[in-house]
């Protein structure tokens, strides 16, 4: 835990995962968080968990930073999701523009990375909320749910070497596999239309395996790969009986909710790597 920090800046995306950074934050005695959200995409009950958030659109780079100064924050973390689709349509201020125009590469890690190096033109250090984290990510060994075939622990580990390889080939994280055959990759359509994909490709009689990593060299400050309730929910609806995710390097929201739903009725969700 980085006790050294007093003031926090959460960049907010989706789901839940920006309300447990600041939940967690503010046990490690972090004294000052403020958040800046995006309409149509953060939680409104962080405003409950911050002392100031700033309600703006993704491409109001300049209103962010101003809403951090203000606030009087020199360090920050991205938590949660922006979908995809939103950094390509975005309506830029006059800052972002500039930004953008200067990248020969626009995807999800140019355009972030970009942010990160504004932000500390401007005196706000961008870091990894993984320090606050560290108990919602599971370690080797971690299992829930049902017992695992022999064929299900080797889709698991094939997955695993897919996954990998298109995670380095910077197109996705998440591949779904059965018996031996890749049946779907993730690429812009994101992680649950992968999974309803692979799902539906498998067939009846489930089997499917999905697998969850991160890049090589993955920069955690702009990407934590998440799993949570509607995640299971998914997989579950798709026919998808195991989801295996990175150990130590993947978020697992809900946890007591996702326990019960897999003691419930699956799939099984376990660590490799």
């Amino acid at each position: 835990m980085n006790s050294s920090i007093e003031n926090l800046g959460i960049i907010a995306g989706s789901r839940g995962l920006p309300l447990l950074v600041a939940r967690e934050a503010r046990k490690s005695g972090v004294r000052r968080i403020a958040a800046v959200a995006f309409e149509g995409e953060t939680n409104p009950e962080l405003a409950s968990l911050v002392d100031s958030i700033v309600w703006l659109r993704v491409g109001q780079l300049s209103k962010m930073i101003s809403a951090f100064r203000a606030a009087g924050i020199t360090n920050c973390v991205m938590a949660g999701q922006i979908a995809p689709k939103k950094l390509f349509d975005l309506r830029p201020d006059l800052k972002a523009m500039m930004l953008l125009f200067k990248l020969k590469e626009k995807n999800a890690h140019t355009i972030f990375s970009a942010i990160g190096d504004e932000l500390a033109r401007n005196g706000i250090q961008l870091v990894e909320a993984t320090p606050w984290l560290t108990t919602a990510m599971p370690s080797s060994g971690f299992h829930i749910g049902p017992r695992l075939s022999k064929q299900e622990r080797e889709d698991a580990e094939f997955g695993f070497k897919m996954a990998k390889e298109l995670a380095r080939l910077d197109i996705g994280q998440t591949v779904v596999v059965k018996e031996g055959t890749v049946l779907a990759v993730e690429a812009f359509e994101g992680t649950d239309r992968c999974l309803m994909r692979g799902g539906e490709l498998a067939g009846k009689g489930a089997g499917a395996v999905a697998v969850k990593v991160t890049k090589p060299n993955h920069d955690m400050r702009f990407d934590i790969p998440c799993v949570g309730l509607g995640t299971m929910e998914v997989c579950r609806s798709a026919g998808v009986s195991v989801l295996a995710v990175e150990a130590m390097k993947t978020i697992v929201l809900d946890r007591e909710q996702v326990e019960r739903l897999i003691k419930k009725s699956g799939p099984a969700l376990f660590t490799v790597g």
